[in-house]
């Protein structure tokens, strides 16, 4: 048990329960524990496995590699459209924890073996962009980050490709992505407004201020 993740945990506002009891299945599959990406992180070796994740609605497990997962139960969602790697499965109480325990376990250690067997996800092209070096560095090192932007819609990955892109200092688009970063990992498109709407959408009644 990696005291980071006692802290993490502590100090969660929702799902600390059902994380508690994620993370008892995940330490009884001997993974080892870390707090990456300030959010727990279970490896086998020197490899990610599989991610606790709390949202709005619900917990999850995320699967670095879900999509090479059988999913014989049919549990398994991807986080976006675009999603070409991770799978995740959802949680809205503990009681489904406990009674899917002998299932996640079977799911857990398949993704143990799918890594001891090297197994790589065949990416396919999903759009047409061409993104920049300091991107495609934040997307490789991140996974959390990766799978917020993959989520994303097209028309959202292209406008903030187009913005990060459009800086001619590499300094300046790390900055930029730097800045979005948490507007990213909120699901929200670079022209949305706090409201969800996009600012050129009329159906925002102009009552609060947009985000830039």
């Amino acid at each position: 048990m990696n005291p980071k993740v006692d802290e993490y945990l502590s100090k969660a506002k929702k799902w600390q329960e059902e994380m508690e009891a994620l993370r008892t299945i995940l330490l009884d599959c001997m993974l080892t524990e870390e707090l990456k990406w300030r959010v727990p992180c279970y490896m086998y070796k020197a490899s990610n496995i599989v991610l606790i994740g709390a949202f709005k609605e619900y917990c999850t497990l995320g699967f670095f590699k879900g999509v090479l997962l059988n999913d014989v139960d049919g549990i398994l969602v991807a986080p976006g459209e675009n999603s070409q790697t991770v799978r995740m499965i959802k949680f809205t109480n503990v009681r489904q924890i406990v009674e899917m325990e002998s299932i996640l376990k079977a799911y857990i250690y398949e993704a143990i073996e799918v890594e001891k067997a090297g197994l790589k996800v065949d990416f396919k092209e999903s759009t047409n962009l061409i993104f920049p070096k300091e991107l495609l560095d934040k997307l490789e090192e991140n996974p959390v980050f990766k799978t917020a932007f993959e989520a994303l819609t097209p028309g959202r990955q292209r406008a903030y490709n187009l913005y990060f892109s459009a800086a001619k200092q590499p300094e300046t688009r790390v900055s930029r992505i730097e800045k979005y970063t948490q507007r990213i990992l909120n699901g929200k498109g670079i022209n949305d407004c706090v409201c969800g709407l996009s600012k050129k959408q009329p159906n925002c009644d102009g009552s609060h201020k947009h985000l830039s």
